[in-house]
């Protein structure tokens, strides 16, 4: 139940989104594309790309999954304007991800390789593009908007027990506070569900959603007893593992602590958006930059990320916050570590203290404020395929 309001700053876009970075995207609609993509944005300040690695010789449900992926980034709102690159004999369709991304109102282009005479040509005019879009960008102003417009996505990844026992809880924390303004939540990683599923299905808000939930579960197991390896090394991780977690069902325990306590309200696909709000499981492998990939193509405008071993990851469209209550992982990776959350388990702070000064920072970077990530320029991106590239 909604309790109050809090005030943040956002750009809202044609749609009624709100956006709270203000990014020119450049998007390769397929690998063979991606460099050029890359060397376009390069040349333009405040233009960013991602390095799409697929896009041609994928069928069925993988081509589409590509595709989804490839428009709800450029959906998102924290997107302005969109250019898509393409070469010109791939399977996806430059013109059908433009088409769909320009019914949110934003600015889209397209051009091809082939049609624009080679990469050079294709880089030059895609310069003059993108200069045009970030010139257009500039003039939006920041205005007042609630709390409730901004979805979160909560991950966790290089864990240890320490994510378990104090940065996952923060994060959940931060999460039914959101919940409780009205705010959405994406968790995700369906493999750290696993062993878990019990205590989530409970809060489902139906048995349809919880069902729902069961049943994508079962399916990631059977696809893990069909490749007839173990799942160990791969979940958890070697990391993982040296870090103090044994088991796949040890790492969930601890991994569902991030997404709260409040009602699960739907099951969500890979880079599906939310249909309305509060906390939604979206089904993702445990593969960190996958899963932020498929958070942030449904919507997600900010992340909270947290980890005990400590990582880099950023994402090429939305700030991630860094959290870690590992004081060895801190020091070692100040440098990418946004938040400290290491005094919880030295006794020194509470669960909710920490979750205080977590929703505060978060305020601040949808306000504007840098993460670390973004500072160093950290776009870490992976779409997941469902199967092999023909």
């Amino acid at each position: 139940m909604r309790k109050d309001t809090v005030t943040i700053w956002g750009f809202v876009r044609p749609n009624g989104k709100v956006g709270f970075r203000n990014h020119i995207l450049v998007i390769p609609s397929v690998i063979c594309a991606a460099e050029t993509a890359m060397r376009i944005a390069n040349s333009v300040k405040g233009a960013v790309a991602i390095c799409n690695q697929h896009g041609c010789s994928q069928i069925g449900a993988d081509l589409k999954q590509t595709a989804k992926t490839l428009i709800g980034l450029g959906t998102n709102p924290n997107v302005a304007s969109v250019l898509i690159v393409g070469l010109g004999c791939e399977s996806l369709s430059v013109e059908d991800i433009a088409s769909e991304i320009a019914k949110t109102g934003k600015w889209v282009e397209h051009i091809l390789i082939q049609g624009a005479g080679g990469t050079l040509k294709t880089k030059e005019k895609g310069i003059k593009i993108a200069k045009q879009m970030v010139q257009d960008t500039s003039k939006w102003k920041r205005e007042k908007v609630d709390i409730s417009s901004l979805t979160l996505a909560v991950e966790c990844g290089g864990s240890d027990t320490t994510s378990g026992l104090a940065s996952n809880p923060i994060a959940g924390c931060v999460a039914d506070k959101l919940i409780d303004l009205g705010g959405t939540v994406i968790i995700s990683e369906t493999t750290e569900i696993i062993g878990a599923e019990h205590l989530l299905a409970k809060r489902a808000v139906s048995s349809e959603v919880a069902n729902k939930l069961i049943e994508m579960i079962r399916r990631t197991e059977e696809k893990a007893k069909a490749t007839g390896a173990e799942m160990l090394g791969g979940q958890p991780t070697l990391g993982n593992i040296k870090g103090g977690i044994t088991t796949i069902e040890e790492k969930s325990l601890g991994a569902i602590y991030k997404g709260g306590t409040r009602p699960l309200q739907g099951i969500l696909d890979y880079a599906e958006a939310p249909k309305g709000k509060g906390c939604y499981v979206m089904d993702t492998p445990g593969q960190d930059i996958e899963s932020i990939t498929g958070m942030t193509a449904g919507g997600a405008q900010i992340v909270i990320f947290t980890t005990g071993r400590g990582t880099p990851t950023g994402s090429p469209i939305a700030p991630v916050i860094k959290v870690t209550a590992n004081p060895h992982t801190f020091k070692m990776m100040k440098d990418n570590i946004d938040f400290n959350a290491s005094k919880v388990l030295e006794g020194a702070e509470t669960i909710r203290n920490a979750c205080e000064r977590l929703f505060k920072e978060m305020k601040e970077v949808v306000n504007g404020k840098l993460t670390k990530a973004e500072v160093l320029e950290h776009r870490e991106f992976g779409i997941h395929k469902l199967t092999s590239t023909f």
